[in-house]
Formats: C-alpha cells, structure tokens, sequence
C-alpha cells in the first residue's frame, strides 16, 4: 500500500509539473534588443498579403524601409512560425501520455458463468523520461528562436544594402548626366576644329567612342538603378507598387575604429547562430543521458483485477500490475553511440561555426577599413587637387592662355572622382551593416575590448554545461 501510494504521489507531481506551458523565449525581443530597432517583429496569422498598404507620400526614408522590410518579411513570419512549432512539441512534452485502459471476457468453455480482466496501465518509462524530454524540446525551442533570430539580421542587413546602392545610384544619375554633356560639348569643339583645319579625324573619332561609352555605361546604371528598386519593393511589402521614390541623402558616417579584437569578441558573445548551436547541443546531451533507458521500452505500470462468480455472486480481485522488460540484447548501446555521435557532430559544427563568424568578423572589419580609408583619400585629397586643377584651367583659358578642351577634361575628371565617391560611399555603408551583421546586430556594434580570448568549446565543456 505504501508502494502504491508513492506511485500516486509521484504521478500527481508529474502532472502538476507537466501540464504548465513552456514559458516563450520571446525572439522579437531579442531581436530588437541585436536590431535596435523596437516593437516591430509580431506574428501575422493570416498569412499576409501580396501588397502591403502603399506609402502616403512618396518620399521613403531609410528607417521607414527597414521599418517596412521586417514587419512584412514572409522569410521573418515562416521563421516565427516555426517558433511557434517548436513551442507546441516543447507543450506537447509537458502532457503526460494517456493510460491504456484493457478489459478481457473469459467464457468458460464447458459452461458457467464468464470472467472479466480489466486493468488500466501507463507507460512507465514515458514517465520516467519526461522531465529529460521537456528539457531537450526546450532547448530546440530556443534554439528554433535564435534560428529566427538569424532571419531577422538577414533582413535587416539585405535590406540595409539595398537601399544603399538605391541611394548611391540617384546620387550617381546627375554626374553621369553632367559628364555626358562635357562629352558631348568636347566633340562638339573637336568636330569644329576639324572643320577649321585645327584638330584630327583621331580627335573626334575618340570623342564619340567616349561619348557611345557613356551612354552604354549611363543606360546599364538605369537598368542597375530600376532593379535594385525592385528588390526594394519586394523587400518594404509592396513588389506591385511604384518605385519612383524619393530617398534620402547620404548622411556622413562616423568612422568605428574600434580593435578587430573587440569585434570579434562582440561577435562570439552576441551572434545568434552560436545560441542556436548551443541549445541544439544541451537537447542532444539530454538525449544521450536518457538513451540509457532504451532497453526499457515497453516497461509499464498499472493496476489489474478478475471479476469471477462464485456461489451466485460476482466477487472481485484487484491488484497492482507491471511489466518490465528483460534487456537481454538490445540495452540502448545502439541508441546511445548514436546521440553520442550526433552530440559530437555538433560540437565540431558549433566550433567551425565560431571559426567562420572570427573570419567573417574580420573580412568585413578588413573591407570596411579599406572602404573608409579609400573614401577619405578620395573626398580629402583626390578631390580637392581636382578642384584645384579644375579652377586653374579655368582662370588659364580666361586668361586665353589654354583652350577650352583643358577645362572640359579637367571637368570630366572632377566629376568621375566624385562618382567614385559616391561609389566609397555605397561600398562603405555596405560593408558597416556586414560588419554590424558579422557581430549580431547594430544593437552591438559598439564593443569593449576583450580582456581575455574566449575559451574554447571542449567536449568536457559540453559534458558539464550542455
């Protein structure tokens, strides 16, 4: 009876403790914590719509894109949903396995009255094991979180690019202009001096090469322009609607001269692909300690009874019962080489995931340096001497001390320096949002220096902490 009695307690505390939902890890906030970008990603149950509501002016500043880029994302809302999922199997874990309920008629067979054999069992084991299977469902329901955490910075970085080479094309789009028009003023004054006797047939035909170049080279800058702008349409929600935008200038970036060090560091305590790996290895470690009790499978515990009749009446026997099995051949060995296997696979994974995040931290921290480098040689200095040159060219042919083909080409140089400014600038906002996307987020962007390396991921580590 005291048996029994601890079999009932034990039972009510699993059901006490498994029917409580898990608590939801909640990866909008986290993703607004790495994005800072606040209160923006919510689940969308309707499945979402081609269009979304279109702009009410026709100016699209870069925060409203990026605002519209992660409230409309499919990729974002597929990826809560399978949040969502694995929240429903870590729910799921939490139920205790409905009891089987057994009832058997026996008829005698040269007459009498027949028997019943009713019992009612659960699978033991399930009980047993399910403190462990909650542990491991929730940890893939973080890890499916960091996973949609991921998401989240790949839209935001996409999007962040996209609009920076929109916005470096319409800068671009004037110079181009403004060059075609030098061109054609060249070979204007180069035809005319053939006609005085002055120039040569080279003269013009290089002029109008030059002039067919550049308008090859302004119509592939359209099409370039008229493309990206789609895939900022598809991006915000709206890839039916107008493109014509007005977008904003190019604000001046301050340069982030922090270590690569310090980056690296940022990226290894905040990139949520590594959260995801970690979680994903705590769930197979639970599964490794619980496959010790695969060669109990078919363990079940209950209770049993025999109704008989005797001298007229019905007299029952009611007792408990259990079956356990004899783990002769299979005692999980099988199953318990096999996580293990699967728990050393993704140690390995997660430490070349965090070898492939220190390369890429130091890629984009390598492209941005040179990109900012480059853009200060080219806006401090290059351009400057271009200035320069250009205004003495001018006073030179007011002076009629030099024609005016001096002047143009000096012109045409000053405006392709500033297209390649335009062109540092877009490299150069490109390569701080991957280098913020290397780290985990804008919201991290800014890192201390690291005092100490980070350890390194051991499978005793894994052994003791995952």
């Amino acid at each position: 009876m005291t048996s029994l009695r601890s079999w009932c307690a034990l039972a009510s505390m699993a059901a006490a403790g498994c029917t409580v939902a898990p608590h939801w890890p909640a990866p909008e906030v986290v993703a607004s914590r790495l994005t800072g970008v606040s209160a923006l990603i919510v689940m969308d149950r309707t499945g979402g719509s081609l269009d979304t509501p279109a702009l009410m002016e026709n100016q699209l500043h870069q925060a409203d894109a990026l605002r519209m880029a992660l409230t409309t994302s499919p990729s974002i809302q597929a990826a809560l949903a399978r949040v969502h999922q694995a929240y429903a199997e870590a729910y799921q874990q939490r139920l205790l396995p409905n009891p089987l309920l057994s009832v058997v008629l026996k008829f005698p067979i040269h007459g009498g009255a027949p028997t019943a054999e009713p019992g009612i069992s659960a699978d033991l084991l399930a009980l047993l094991q399910k403190p462990g299977k909650i542990k491991a469902a929730e940890s893939r329901l973080r890890a499916a979180s960091a996973e949609a955490v991921v998401v989240v910075l790949d839209t935001l970085a996409q999007a962040q690019e996209c609009y920076a080479r929109a916005q470096s094309l319409d800068a671009m789009m004037p110079v181009l202009r403004q060059r075609q028009q030098l061109t054609e003023r060249l070979a204007d004054i180069a035809r005319s001096r053939l006609t005085a006797g002055e120039g040569t047939r080279l003269d013009v035909t290089t002029l109008e090469a030059q002039k067919i170049e550049l308008e090859v080279e302004i119509a592939e800058r359209e099409l370039e322009r008229q493309e990206g702008r789609l895939e900022l349409a598809r991006l915000i929600g709206q890839p039916s609607g107008t493109i014509e935008w007005q977008l904003d200038s190019w604000n001046a970036m301050n340069a982030e001269d922090t270590m690569v060090q310090a980056w690296i560091q940022a990226g290894l305590d905040h990139r949520p692909e590594i959260t995801a790996s970690i979680w994903e290895l705590r769930a197979l470690g639970v599964e490794f300690a619980q496959a010790r009790w695969d060669g109990f499978e078919a363990m079940e515990v209950g209770a049993a009874g025999e109704g008989t009749v005797k001298s007229g009446a019905r007299d029952w026997a009611i007792g408990p019962a259990l079956t356990v099995p004899l783990p002769l051949f299979d005692w999980g060995q099988a199953r318990r080489d096999l996580v293990g296997a699967r728990r050393l696979e993704a140690a390995h994974l997660l430490n070349d995931k965090r070898r492939q995040i220190v390369e890429e931290i130091r890629r984009a921290h390598g492209a941005y340096r040179a990109a900012v480098d480059a853009h200060q040689r080219v806006s401090q200095e290059l351009i400057p001497l271009l200035q320069q040159r250009r205004n003495e060219a001018d006073s030179q042919y007011r002076a009629g001390q030099s024609d005016i083909i001096s002047l143009i080409l000096a012109d045409q140089d000053l405006q392709a320096a500033q297209i390649r400014r335009i062109e540092l600038e877009c490299r150069t906002a490109i390569s701080r949002a991957r280098l913020h996307r290397a780290v985990g987020g804008s919201g991290v962007a800014v890192p201390k220096p690291a005092t100490q390396p980070a350890p390194a991921v051991t499978i005793q580590q894994n052994n003791e902490g995952i």
